[in-house]
């Protein structure tokens, strides 16, 4: 599973993935910095990921859905800090493995 994580997600966050298992890229390490979402979105499915991590919770209103190129999983975090991702590795791995391609997850932690 090839998962890219946001510019937003602390890019200490990738170590916690890659620790189930994942292949974890982040958008920095791309050199994808400061790119519209529709240009990642095309640039994700040129790259063949499988899945694209972030927190911004407008995603799913801001973007076709019908046509997304890979899963997309929105963490509907309360503080964008790695103390309260790391909360999130679990489910991730969880709708990583039984969500179908190209669907919205978001994953809320209460």
């Amino acid at each position: 599973m090839k998962i890219l994580l946001d510019e937003n997600i602390d890019i200490r966050f990738k170590t916690y993935l890659t620790a189930k298992g994942f292949e974890v890229f982040t958008v920095k390490e791309m050199k994808w910095n400061g790119l519209s979402n529709g240009t990642l979105l095309q640039l994700i499915k040129e790259n063949k990921f499988d899945c694209w991590i972030v927190v911004d919770k407008n995603i799913p209103h801001q973007q076709n859905t019908t046509k997304i190129p890979c899963q997309i999983i929105v963490l509907d975090v309360h503080r964008n800090t790695l103390k309260h991702l790391i909360a999130f590795v679990a489910d991730i791995a969880d709708v990583v493995k039984q969500a179908s391609d190209k669907t919205v997850v978001v994953i809320k932690r209460s």
